[in-house]
């Protein structure tokens, strides 16, 4: 038997049968149903884009006989992980809050995360009024995701038909505009957004990312490997974390 109560406003069902309970805002369902449901075939489906991923190599190994050497491989695995390595840890952290668990699994199986799926998500939840990080902003942003990769599909396809001669027909300096300032332009798009909302923190983000900036332009972070763009992401987005948690510890920042 099922008994229902009313607190506050928010119908809540309680089953005796050991079965979680249910209020109207649906969290009993999010995080007892829709939640592990998520993580079983996010989890298969990436995993299954993994496997796929390997198979040009097999098939250039079986079919075509091409066999590199085991140095060549590790070398070049090695140069793309001292290059994108650190990424693999930071961009699942920094893109997590605005995609939620289920855009997550979406947005890194499509590809695209930093230029459509995140700034569609957060344009969505702007407009759904729904805060990042919560229940409400993950469900937005799963649906703005899923939109966005059949859009995506929709407009690759024609695209790859006929706006490539187009995109050449435009004057050279229209196309590098193009191709050297949208991706940013996105960012500070979404930066203004969150900032109007979190100005401190903005702030404090900004600090982070101007002071790295200058130290990797005055050559004082040449001592790491490689291109030490991944030291500027690395403080900006810890460092605000950081700094943000304390300024909340502290009462200089409410959450809401």
């Amino acid at each position: 038997m099922g008994e229902t109560t009313e607190t506050g406003g928010i119908a809540e069902t309680t089953e005796t049968g050991g079965i979680a309970e249910t209020t109207e805002d649906g969290s009993g369902a999010y995080e007892n149903s829709f939640i592990p449901y998520i993580n079983k075939w996010g989890r298969r489906t990436n995993l299954l884009a993994v496997v796929l991923s390997l198979v040009p190599g097999v098939v250039l190994l079986t079919v075509f006989d091409i066999n590199p050497p085991v140095g060549a491989i590790v070398g070049a695995f090695i140069s793309v992980a001292v290059t994108f390595g650190l990424m693999w840890f930071v961009e699942p952290i920094s893109y997590y809050p605005v995609l939620g668990i289920p855009g997550t699994y979406m947005a890194f199986l499509s590809g695209n995360i930093s230029n459509l799926r995140l700034p569609c998500a957060a344009a969505a939840q702007e407009s759904a009024g729904v805060e990042t990080g919560t229940r409400q902003g993950s469900v937005i942003s799963t649906i703005a995701i899923a939109a966005s990769v059949a859009v995506n599909i929709t407009i690759l396809t024609v695209g790859a038909l006929a706006l490539v001669s187009a995109f050449q027909a435009l004057p050279e300096l229209w196309r590098n505009a193009l191709e050297s300032y949208l991706v940013p332009s996105i960012f500070g798009a979404i930066f203004a957004q969150f900032a109007r909302d979190y100005p401190k923190v903005a702030g404090v983000g900004f600090t982070f990312a101007l002071a790295m900036t200058l130290l990797m332009e005055f050559g004082l972070l040449s001592f790491l490997p490689g291109v030490p763009l991944y030291a500027i992401i690395i403080v900006s987005v810890f460092g605000t974390i950081f700094v943000a948690r304390w300024m909340w510890l502290n009462g200089m920042i409410d959450s809401s």
